[in-house]
């Protein structure tokens, strides 16, 4: 594992995510997402890059906010780990660098969506400790109705 490094990525160089990111969002347009990283950068968002040397591998969005039920917390957001990097143990290595840095700044806790039809996350998270809390609900407000 030394030779993999874990850093926030810098707002300037949010959209260097963007070729990972599509590997899990091809419905949205490559200038709306990059349009709305540009936002995200502005508001309680961060990006954490996991890379091999000097090769973007994995990354994971968190969303800072103070919840009633669990206090001061981070969601974890689109954690993705390029496929050739895979069932190497980076997943684990990713989370236990990530909790180590969200204690430092305060949290409580974190919190995450994970799409029904991806079952590996779901042991992932299982046997990270996560449990199932709720049901995350989506409404599009666009006149089109589409979700991009």
């Amino acid at each position: 594992m030394n030779r993999f490094l874990i850093k926030p990525i810098k707002k300037s160089k949010i959209t260097s995510i963007i070729p990972l990111l599509r590997l899990i969002n091809k419905s949205t347009p490559k200038k709306i997402l990059q349009e709305r990283l540009l936002e995200m950068v502005e508001q309680n968002y961060e990006c954490i890059g996991l890379f091999d040397e000097d090769k973007l591998i994995g990354i994971c969005g968190l969303w800072y906010s103070t919840r009633h039920y669990i206090g001061k917390s981070a969601e974890v957001d689109h954690v993705l780990i390029n496929n050739d990097y895979r069932n190497q143990g980076l997943g684990k290595f990713f989370f236990k660098w990530i909790y180590k840095y969200l204690r430092e700044k305060g949290c409580e806790g974190t919190e995450l969506n994970t799409f029904t039809g991806n079952r590996k996350s779901h042991k992932f998270y299982y046997n990270e400790g996560y449990e199932i809390y709720g049901f995350h609900m989506v409404k599009v407000l666009r006149d089109n109705g589409e979700f991009y």
